[in-house]
């Protein structure tokens, strides 16, 4: 695989500055994942997958325990779950994830964030096919070679392990991520610097820096929506 997780990293690197925006964003997402099943991570594996996710924000006990209790207290409060694909200047790809209880809403501030940056809505299925449905587990103190042995004494097949940006990665298929995690947590893992399921870019692309500002101006407009729960595209920052 070999590619950046650089949507996860540019998400670690705004929580410091954004804690209670990406905390509320939590909350909501844990509140609607233990409203749509049992709000019993043991049983409901969506809310499992973004409680673990949440950890490795450290989102707060209180506030994670303050939407499970109002999921089930019965509150009326309800959201959408809507995906949309949209492309950025210079041709740049982008996959935002929504929650949200007016759609109207929505639509048009995600619209509004790519019109005035350069890019523009797409319909569903125009960029999805460039990314990949990953589970991405990061760990410390562990090599390629120790997490590979772990994972090879329960049969468990990835897709890629790489050591980058000081912790070993490793990418699965999303269908295999509570498996891959458990089987960490038996050999005695109880830290993990990320633990999500992500859309990885096939192809990152370089933008040029004017392009690049440009860009991430889009992205910190999506970020200030606050029915934007999770933005993936194809850009590599960092170039």
């Amino acid at each position: 695989m070999g590619r950046k997780w650089n949507n996860i990293k540019e998400k670690k690197a705004a929580k410091d500055a954004n804690t209670s925006k990406i905390y509320a964003k939590f909350g909501r997402e844990i509140y609607q994942a233990a409203k749509s099943g049992e709000p019993d991570p043991e049983i409901n594996r969506n809310l499992r997958l973004v409680l673990e996710r949440a950890k490795t924000y450290r989102v707060p006990k209180n506030i994670i325990d303050r939407a499970i209790e109002k999921a089930k207290g019965g509150s009326e409060e309800n959201y959408d779950e809507l995906r949309y694909e949209g492309f950025g200047i210079a041709g740049t790809m982008l996959i935002i994830d929504t929650l949200t209880n007016n759609v109207n809403r929505t639509a048009a501030e995600v619209r509004t964030a790519l019109g005035k940056n350069g890019g523009n809505l797409g319909v569903t299925g125009s960029v999805n096919y460039m990314f990949d449905n990953t589970a991405v587990i990061g760990v410390a103190d562990k090599t390629e070679d120790e997490l590979l042995e772990i994972l090879m004494e329960v049969d468990l097949d990835v897709r890629d392990i790489i050591a980058e940006d000081g912790m070993t990665i490793i990418y699965g298929k999303p269908d295999n991520f509570h498996e891959l995690q458990d089987a960490l947590k038996q050999a005695g893992i109880e830290e993990f610097e990320v633990a999500e399921i992500s859309m990885l870019p096939q192809n990152e692309v370089s933008l040029s820096p004017e392009d690049k500002i440009k860009f991430e101006r889009m992205l910190d407009m999506l970020d200030d929506c606050d029915d934007v729960q999770q933005v993936f595209h194809n850009v590599d920052l960092e170039a």
